[in-house]
């Protein structure tokens, strides 16, 4: 493997004999994407001494509020998704493609990193041609089992392809691609049970359910859940954290009368995961591979809702490789109407079939994700040698 030998100067050189690194990462649009770029930040940090970050996404995402908070600088670039509908979005979408390569271009010359790392998301893409261009290596974090369009474009340039699904490398170049599961934060370890059902003011002995839309919500989660949060709430007792998503919260709070429910915690986003995580019995959510790495990591069993509207499948078919090792169950969303609560009801006070779960998602995890992956990072950090 190859690496462009860039213009330094003497500081530079100096500095790069100290074993000084510099690593950009670019990742966004939802946690799937910014929080396994995060926690392979993280883990690259406790590697080496002497390194530099830098992050880059789009200021109208969730990155760009999420990334300083775990300490990291982060830069932005113009680009968006394009909508399968016409809209003036897709219209802008060629001015605002162009900007941002011109906008990668200067990010990339003026913190000059050692190595890539593109996460996913819609700043991956330009960042990544741009690195390609300039001859600075990159490596992909593919998390799903189906990749998205972004990453499949970047894998002819990509020097490793960090895969955490088998059926993943069928759309790779073979040779490139490590199977080493998705990284996931440090700072994701339950609290204790007690603890953190104290902290939601819940009952110890109640069973909690955790209901998970993803970082935007999810509008089929959120109707089931108002239509049958009575029944969930009042007649089978449940303790719930509901996450919403920001774009529902005001509507559902008019629509509903939370007076009558006081043992529900509806809120947009869920910022402290362990503590969440750590109250629950049982997680409702959608299959996204963030969140599948997150249940298998700290065994926590799950009944899967995939998204129908995403590249490949891809949601379904993470949620059937967790099933088929006996972690989580899988609810297809044309089926939700009539099995939504059945579901519920038949797990959530089973606490020895809970169990069996909790141990299955335990299995197949890799909790070591995050390290592995850095490991591999820092050998395209070394540059020369002799």
């Amino acid at each position: 493997m190859t690496h462009a030998v860039k213009n330094i100067s003497s500081t530079d050189t100096l500095t790069a004999a100290k074993g000084h690194a510099r690593v950009l990462l670019a990742a966004g649009g939802t946690g799937g994407h910014v929080y396994p770029a995060i926690a392979i930040a993280d883990a690259l940090k406790q590697s080496r001494d002497e390194m530099s970050f830098l992050f880059v996404g789009t200021k109208d995402r969730m990155e760009w509020k999420t990334v300083p908070r775990y300490g990291y600088e982060i830069k932005s670039v113009w680009i968006s998704g394009f909508h399968r509908r016409l809209t003036i979005q897709n219209a802008l979408f060629p001015l605002k493609l162009v900007i941002s390569l011109i906008q990668s271009l200067f990010i990339l010359m003026r913190f000059r990193p050692d190595v890539v790392v593109a996460c996913g998301g819609f700043a991956s893409g330009p960042i990544g041609w741009v690195a390609g261009k300039m001859g600075i290596p990159i490596v992909l974090q593919e998390q799903n089992s189906f990749p998205g369009v972004t990453n499949r474009l970047l894998a002819k340039k990509a020097s490793i392809i960090f895969t955490a699904f088998e059926d993943a490398e069928k759309h790779f170049p073979a040779e490139k691609v490590r199977l080493l599961g998705n990284p996931v934060r440090q700072t994701l370890q339950q609290k204790d049970r007690n603890e953190a059902r104290t902290v939601f003011q819940f009952d110890q002995d109640a069973a909690v359910l955790l209901i998970l839309g993803g970082s935007g919500g999810a509008k089929a989660l959120n109707d089931i859940m108002e239509k049958e949060i009575f029944v969930l709430h009042n007649e089978l007792g449940l303790s719930i954290i509901w996450q919403c998503g920001e774009k529902y919260l005001s509507n559902l709070k008019q629509r509903l009368d939370l007076a009558k429910y006081p043992n529900v915690r509806l809120m947009a986003f869920i910022d402290d995961m362990p503590t969440a995580y750590g109250a629950a019995d049982l997680v409702v959510t959608r299959a996204g591979a963030g969140t599948c790495s997150e249940l298998m990591n700290i065994g926590k069993p799950g009944i899967l809702v995939p998204s129908p509207n995403v590249a490949g499948n891809h949601q379904e078919k993470n949620a059937r490789s967790l099933t088929k090792e006996g972690g989580a169950q899988v609810l297809k969303e044309e089926n939700i109407d009539n099995e939504f609560t059945q579901q519920i009801k038949e797990l959530i006070f089973d606490t020895e079939k809970l169990e069996t779960m909790s141990e299955a998602m335990k299995s197949i995890a890799k909790p070591n994700a995050a390290r592995n992956i850095a490991k591999e990072i820092l050998t395209l950090t070394e540059g020369p040698k002799g």
